[in-house]
């Protein structure tokens, strides 16, 4: 892990800095041991400390990687996660949990995954579930998107802004990630369900 962050540091006035950043998220996606997350701090402090890398690139690396990731984990669950859940007995527990999972992922599907990308190990759980139950793919990019770039503006700000602020407090950082992530979900819902609800409203009067 430590010789990783090395190759971000070495790499810090170069172009391919941001390359490094793209695939050390990516594979932090579906392989959660790969420090994508102390990556893209280690970026923040590295540009508000002497102006390299670029910090809007350092973001936009990031959250591009960390799409790309979390699309490679949905397509594993879909591929294999998807064929053994059909094969689950029928009245069997693990059928029933799965059944479970899929009403869950369906009905919160957007909070959970633009939430689980602030848990570490939790975002790849959450991503091969939604891929064995087969979560509809462009609900999933248009939530993942969602994560991936509030988790980017997070990582790339508290490197940036907050690293000594919250150096005591990760807790309270992690927090106000995951809370902006909530407030840009819930904001979306609501303007889904205010356009479900004009339609309805249309429909009802012809």
């Amino acid at each position: 892990m430590e010789a990783l962050l090395d190759l971000l540091r070495g790499t810090v006035t170069s172009p391919w800095v941001y390359l490094v950043i793209f695939g050390l998220t990516a594979i932090d996606g579906f392989f959660p041991v790969v420090p994508g997350e102390a990556a893209v701090i280690t970026a923040g402090v590295l540009a508000a400390s002497g102006g390299h890398p670029n910090l809007v690139l350092v973001i936009v690396s990031a959250a591009i990687g960390a799409l790309v990731g979390d699309h490679v984990s949905y397509a594993i669950g879909r591929g294999g996660g998807a064929r053994r859940l059909a094969r689950l007995p029928n009245g069997s527990r693990r059928r029933a949990s799965s059944e479970w999972a899929r009403r869950a992922v369906q009905r919160r599907g957007g909070v959970i995954l633009t939430t689980s990308r602030y848990v570490p190990g939790g975002r790849t759980a959450v991503t091969l579930t939604m891929g064995a139950v087969r979560y509809p793919r462009r609900s999933f990019l248009l939530y993942d998107s969602i994560g991936a770039g509030t988790w980017a503006v997070y990582c790339g700000l508290l490197g940036y802004f907050g690293g000594l602020a919250f150096e005591r407090e990760p807790v309270k950082g992690a927090l106000v990630g995951v809370g902006f992530s909530v407030v840009v979900t819930f904001g979306l819902e609501g303007i889904r369900w205010l356009r479900r609800k004009a339609r309805r409203h249309a429909s009802s009067r012809h």
